[in-house]
């Protein structure tokens, strides 16, 4: 007994001790959240006083408004872009360092050897080297203002050193950034040709299908089979590559970047003069890749926004005029299948020789490991890209690729003379020097004038129509030229008193020149068009709403014939007779909170996943563009009594569309039960923003990541919000614009998540929530700021 109360008392004393360790620890995590705290605080941009500046000539005001949005009043354009600089680098230095070095293939020296794969990727596709040729054709003014720009970044990179107040990023990866230069801007603007402006896997997972199927089986994954063209297509056959296990699908830009703009005349709208509205589809990140600013000088005058990085404003309105931009999406990649000398793997054949390739070694640096050989060959045509994963096989043929953003070009000096547009002569003669990534232009007026352009550099082909990869041993391929520039689409003031584009076909079969076969679902055009046809007197909130619009115009396509194929392969059992019926009434708007949606982006989805995954590699699959425009296709032709190859040999689309049907089900009931009831779009469609950090632990996505919110709309609605397939919607419009002419001394905004790129500012995810409610706000011209805050750059004399 008496051993018994001993053993009590011993076991009475660990819960005393647990409390005591339990104690400590929190104390101790209590000390170093604070410690961590207090260096995170101390690197939050200064923005409110003043702050002696070397390298301007005269002071410079900056006021942030309530939304964060840098209003940058200067005496001389010389000090608006070292300003602009410097700004930028307060809010946004480590994506603008992260973007670079991706952009460059150095992202391995801060990350490791996790990044070595995609600085392969980008050392190969060779933007650095393209930005340093393009450097060499600017003008004066040109480099003035690239040099003025890497000036102010470089005063913040010295400032933030010398203070010990570089973004806590740096800290945690450990290092500190290198000073700007001016090739750092121009890669930057090369990376989003990239991500705008590509087409080569298509003629990759093309060729690949030649090889590996029917000719039957393969001509139905071309959007139009290239008919005159045998010898292209006997050349594939006859000389395969490899691409399945040579290219990651991960690092291939989102299928239709797209985006969605319009303008309506005067005639459409309550006041008189046009509207002008304008959201690009991009990644959904934090930061937003865009970074509004509104720029001040004798000048110039001008608000919108540009990419973190990069001088300017590329988007947006001055005082006279308002222009907005979707991609067009042209064919301006082509790959050549090369032969290697097989004594001398740096030479190709050509004309009947062997012809030596530009060799550039490459080398990558990598943090904690040894440094990565890596050379990158550059054949007449281009770099070799099949060579990404070469190993010490010797293969009979590779690709090369030739592209349009890989020449020298002049983007940025086309950006400064818009900004300073006065009327359409003035803006249409400043997009002669805009050639990648091309772009759809609507442009507005306060004269009036409502106006379009496709605008950019478009080869014209000596052979071919950019389907197939072409022979790389003959010149008998290759590009004569361009597009000429007043042969591109255009339109001015058009009758039907609107414009709009949406990633849609743009030409029809009467334009003389190829710019692509391959358009973006029309679905999104054709909803805006529908508004704007229907309707009259319209206003800027007008603009803003249906931006925010849901209706889904591939439901009201599909909808009945697929239903159709349900009832006859159901009609003995009726076991989906509720959601049958379900469907049937929706009102097909894609609402966060109904349950239609979820069922039918679910079964669209599966109709690729089971007439195409399980008959190539997956990384083929994945690398196949225009899956969606592929099985509609397919679809309308077998609904249309003309099944194809693939539906044929499936078992038909009554067979196709029920099993997809069954498995998008019963992929619903895993996740959300078997209530109907209980079903909403909104529970699987789940907005996130996520940070360069976040995937490296929970913790970061934790206080990094704004909180994952249901969100309406879908991949086909006005309203983008395209999503993976787990339902994360991570590709959208970063930023939304609408502007009304008669009234230019303000516009319309939503940057989503927030401007800045600091956790502890008001303005890191402030927009998160306006983006999901289509809330915007309303960015002034004229310096009338109600609430801001103040920072007075003084020069030093």
């Amino acid at each position: 007994m008496r051993e018994m109360v001993k053993q009590g008392k011993r076991m009475g004393k660990w819960p005393k001790i647990m409390l005591s360790v339990f104690g400590s620890i929190i104390v101790l995590a209590i000390v170093v959240l604070l410690i961590v705290n207090s260096y995170i605080a101390k690197s939050k941009p200064f923005i409110d006083g003043e702050v002696s500046m070397e390298i301007l000539d005269e002071d410079v005001t900056i006021v942030r408004d309530e939304f964060g949005v840098p209003h940058i009043t200067a005496e001389s354009d010389a000090d608006l872009y070292r300003t602009q600089g410097y700004v930028q680098a307060q809010d946004r230095l480590f994506q603008m360092d992260m973007a670079r070095r991706q952009a460059s293939g150095r992202l391995s020296e801060v990350v490791g050897e996790v990044a070595v794969g995609t600085d392969k990727k980008f050392r190969t596709f060779s933007l650095r080297s393209a930005a340093e040729a393009s450097y060499d054709g600017y003008g004066e003014e040109g480099k003035k203002v690239l040099s003025w720009y890497a000036e102010g970044v470089n005063a913040f990179i010295e400032e933030a050193e010398r203070d010990g107040k570089f973004p806590y990023e740096f800290k945690v990866l450990g290092y500190t950034p290198e000073p700007w230069t001016e090739i750092d801007s121009l890669t930057i603007g090369k990376y989003m040709a990239y991500d705008l402006g590509g087409n080569w896997d298509s003629l990759a997972v093309r060729h690949w299908a030649l090889n590996n199927f029917s000719e039957e089986l393969a001509r139905e994954l071309f959007t139009v089979y290239p008919e005159n063209a045998s010898s292209i297509i006997e050349a594939n056959i006859a000389n395969p590559v490899a691409v399945a296990g040579q290219f990651d699908p991960g690092l291939v830009p989102p299928e239709f970047n797209g985006s969605n703009n319009w303008v309506v005349s005067g005639d459409k709208t309550a006041s008189g003069l046009p509207l002008l509205a304008d959201d690009p589809h991009l990644g959904l990140d934090t930061p937003a890749i865009w970074y509004q600013m509104h720029l001040q000088s004798p000048e110039q005058n001008v608000s919108g926004v540009i990419f973190a990085g990069i001088p300017g404003i590329i988007l947006g309105h001055n005082d006279d005029v308002a222009w907005g931009v979707t991609n067009v999406g042209p064919d301006v990649q082509d790959l050549y299948i090369e032969t290697p000398n097989p004594e001398d793997r740096t030479q190709f054949l050509y004309d009947g020789e062997w012809e030596q390739a530009e060799v550039r070694d490459e080398t990558i640096s990598v943090k904690g490991e040894e440094d990565v050989p890596f050379e990158v060959m550059v054949t007449r045509h281009g770099p070799i890209i099949s060579d990404i994963l070469y190993k010490d096989e010797d293969p009979n043929a590779l690709f090369s690729m030739q592209w349009t953003a890989l020449e020298p070009t002049k983007e940025l000096e086309a950006i400064m003379k818009m900004n300073k547009a006065s009327n359409w002569e003035s803006f249409e003669m400043a997009l002669e020097d805009f050639h990648a990534p091309a772009q759809n232009f609507v442009f507005a007026a306060n004269d009036g004038t409502i106006a379009y352009k496709a605008n950019g550099r478009i080869p014209i082909r000596k052979q071919g129509d950019a389907q197939l990869p072409v022979p790389g041993d003959s010149s008998d391929y290759g590009w004569t030229g361009y597009i000429p520039y007043d042969e591109l689409p255009r339109v001015v003031n058009p009758k039907e008193g609107f414009i709009a584009t949406a990633n849609n076909q743009i030409v029809d079969d009467s334009y003389p020149y190829h710019i692509t076969k391959l358009w973006a679902q029309p679905y999104r055009y054709e909803r805006i068009a529908e508004v704007l046809r229907e309707g009259d007197n319209f206003t800027a909130e007008d603009m803003m709403k249906l931006q925010m619009d849901q209706k889904n115009l591939y439901a009201r396509e599909f909808l009945d014939d697929m239903i159709g194929s349900i009832e006859m392969k159901d009609a003995a059992v009726g076991k989906y007779k509720e959601i049958v019926k379900m469907l049937r009434e929706w009102d097909q708007y894609d609402s966060a909170d109904a349950a239609a949606p979820l069922v039918f982006h679910k079964w669209i989805k599966q109709l690729p996943i089971g007439m195409l995954s399980a008959t190539m590699p997956e990384d083929v699959y994945e690398l196949l563009p225009a899956k969606g425009t592929i099985t509609d296709k397919m679809l309308r032709d077998a609904y249309a009594g003309e099944p194809g190859a693939w539906v044929e040999e499936y078992g038909g689309v009554d067979k196709w569309v029920f099993d997809s049907f069954v498995n998008s089900i019963e992929e619903i009931e895993g996740l959300f039960g078997d209530k109907i009831a209980d079903w909403q779009w909104g529970d699987f469609h789940q907005l996130e923003f996520p940070h360069a950090l976040s995937g490296a632990s929970p913790i970061f996505e934790y206080f990094l990541n704004p909180k994952k919110q249901a969100i309406g709309g879908s991949n086909v609605t006005v309203q983008a919000a395209a999503f993976q397939a787990d339902g994360t919607v991570n590709h959208g419009a970063p930023w939304r614009f609408v502007a009304d002419l008669s009234d230019l001394s303000k516009a319309n905004h939503i940057v989503g998540p927030g401007q800045s790129g600091h956790i502890k500012s008001q303005w890191f995810h402030d927009q998160a929530d306006d983006w999901v409610n289509g809330n915007y706000h309303e960015t002034v011209l004229d310096g009338d700021i109600k609430e801001g805050y103040t920072l007075k750059l003084k020069a030093e004399r």
